[in-house]
């Protein structure tokens, strides 16, 4: 059904869905629309915004949720607060005057598989309900079942997701289930940490640059917008990527176009983005690492990811799966003894479920023989809270560098110079902390040496 009160819109669309084999339905004003309905029940309804006598959200409530029927929005109005509102109420998807009839035709192609895909999230409640597994997610407790309904709810739709968690919770699974669950299933997964490439790379990265555009560009490469044209774009550590690319970023999800470097050429894409942070968004805001704008674009639907300790008895079950794709990659038959599975419970996991499967890869290289139990392998100390006299006094007055500064070089200290446990416990990213150690200096340097004056092991991992 196409309800919009410019006849051309009308016949221009039902043109184009007619291509597909499908029958439509015209209704100019929302009175018109409730006819139609009353005679049928769509598949789908493609409606515009603003109509002589209301808002086309207005027919959301006209319909059951549980009818599956998919609603895409059209807006004259390309303001991100339209279309944001209108995914946030339950669209599938929206499209901006004048329309463009490829992008109608994408979404066309992804919606006949909406009914299968539903079915296929219903199936995986069962599998919660059995194994405690949700795609590719691990966890039955109460939080993880929250993440899963969330999750379940928005991956059919077009609306961004923003990721909130500690470093480790598994932001990319979530992600990648997201998209396993989603509409775009078959088209590409692209996982991007904004943090670990080089500032000066990132937009040829992000956009694709032109043969010639800059030295070293030998040959024309492709971006990840590009490269993820009807499929999903994972943004991990969204807060890592410069103020000046991030207005770019927010003009390719309003208009879906943009330019590689070294071109004025621009070009399509359509991606559903997945943004992730382990920073309070809102914080980040107010420190000028995010702008406004895109944090609004970002935050259509949020969620946030449990710490580990706060997931219960998800610890051992983790755990144990972790050993069990271990004994079936090596062909052997090792378990937990009884003190480790209690250590594993009463233990805080500050490096979240990251810092667990390393913890069991240890503990199954530490065992001495294939029927063997694992061994009882020491938790990082470095990792737990600090203990009394560690604490770090900033006075009154001090910069926010120079605390930054402060609060960096003791971490590391307490660390015993290990730089990814420094940059897990920070919440930052490792090359975050390298960029820092650099602009530090000599005193970074004294920092990173461990006990007897030797270089920690973090000193030897490329930056």
């Amino acid at each position: 059904m196409i309800v919009d009160d410019d006849p051309s819109t009308r016949e221009a669309l039902a043109a184009i869905i007619g291509e597909d084999g499908l029958t439509t339905a015209t209704a100019g004003d929302l009175r018109e629309a409730r006819i139609q309905l009353v005679r049928q029940t769509p598949d789908v309804v493609f409606t515009d915004l603003k109509l002589p006598d209301g808002s086309g959200v207005d027919l959301f409530e006209d319909l059951d949720p549980r009818s599956g029927v998919e609603f895409i929005v059209i807006t004259g109005h390309a303001t991100v607060e339209s279309a944001v509102s209108a995914l946030k109420m339950g669209a599938a998807d929206y499209l901006v005057k004048p329309i463009n009839m490829q992008r109608v035709k994408a979404i066309l192609s992804r919606l006949p598989r909406a009914g299968d895909l539903k079915a296929e999230i219903g199936t995986l409640r069962g599998e919660l309900r059995r194994m405690g597994r949700f795609g590719l997610m691990l966890g039955n407790s109460p939080a993880m079942q929250t993440v899963y309904d969330q999750i379940g709810r928005v991956a059919p739709t077009a609306a961004s997701v923003l990721l909130i968690g500690e470093s480790g919770t598994g932001k990319e699974v979530a992600a990648q289930t997201l998209h396993e669950l989603s509409l775009r299933r078959k088209h590409s997964f692209i996982a991007v940490n904004c943090g670990a490439i080089s500032p000066n790379l990132i937009e040829s990265e992000m956009f694709g640059h032109e043969r010639g555009s800059f030295t070293g560009a030998d040959r024309q490469h492709k971006g990840y917008f590009e490269r993820a044209n009807g499929g999903t774009l994972f943004l991990d550590e969204i807060t890592e990527m410069p103020i000046e690319l991030q207005v770019k970023l927010l003009r390719v999800l309003e208009t879906g176009m943009f330019m590689r470097v070294g071109t004025t050429k621009e070009l399509e894409t359509d991606v559903r983005l997945i943004a992730a942070t382990n920073r309070d968004p809102e914080q980040a805001v107010l420190e000028g690492k995010l702008r406004l704008d895109l944090y609004h674009r970002l935050n259509v639907f949020p969620i946030n990811l449990p710490p580990l300790h706060e997931r219960g008895k998800d610890v051992e079950l983790l755990a144990q799966a972790f050993l069990d794709e271990l004994n079936s990659r090596y062909n052997t038959k090792k378990g937990f003894p009884q003190a480790v599975r209690e250590m594993l419970g009463s233990y805080n996991w500050p490096g979240n479920v990251r810092e667990l499967k390393n913890y069991v890869q240890r503990a199954y290289i530490m065992s001495s023989s294939d029927s063997d139990s694992t061994a009882t392998v020491p938790l990082q100390i470095s990792l737990s809270k600090p203990s009394a006299g560690t604490a770090v006094t900033i006075p009154f007055g001090t910069s926010l560098a120079q605390a930054d500064r402060q609060l960096i070089l003791a971490t590391l200290d307490q660390c015993g110079g290990v730089k990814t446990r420094a940059a897990e416990i920070l919440g930052i990213s490792l090359k975050t902390l390298y960029n820092r150690l650099v602009e530090y200096g000599e005193d970074a340097s004294k920092a990173a040496v461990g006990e007897g004056g030797e270089v920690s092991e973090s000193d030897h991992e490329n930056p």
